[in-house]
């Protein structure tokens, strides 16, 4: 699951919604990732806006398990292991 913009709000630590997301995400192998440049603006991620899409922003103060990366580590976390289902929001 990528999430960007506001969506991202909902992974921060001790958010409901976020733990159940990163139980089920750890019980099902479900990726879940956060825009870097989303997290970035929003104190959510380590970095700079000059480094996103490189792959060196890390999440910070989001649940367990999510990670932050643009479509190029999108691409490489899936490429051994595509999706079965694409969900938009």
């Amino acid at each position: 699951m990528f999430f960007f913009d506001e969506n991202i709000l909902c992974l921060k630590k001790n958010d409901p919604v976020g733990e159940r997301l990163s139980n089920i995400a750890k019980k099902n192998n479900i990726l879940l990732m956060v825009c870097d440049q989303c997290a970035v603006r929003r104190n959510l991620a380590e970095g700079t806006l000059e480094q996103c899409g490189s792959g060196d922003v890390k999440a910070k103060g989001l649940v367990d398990g999510v990670v932050a990366g643009c479509f190029p580590q999108l691409y490489q976390a899936l490429g051994t292991n595509p999706p079965d289902q694409v969900i938009t929001l």
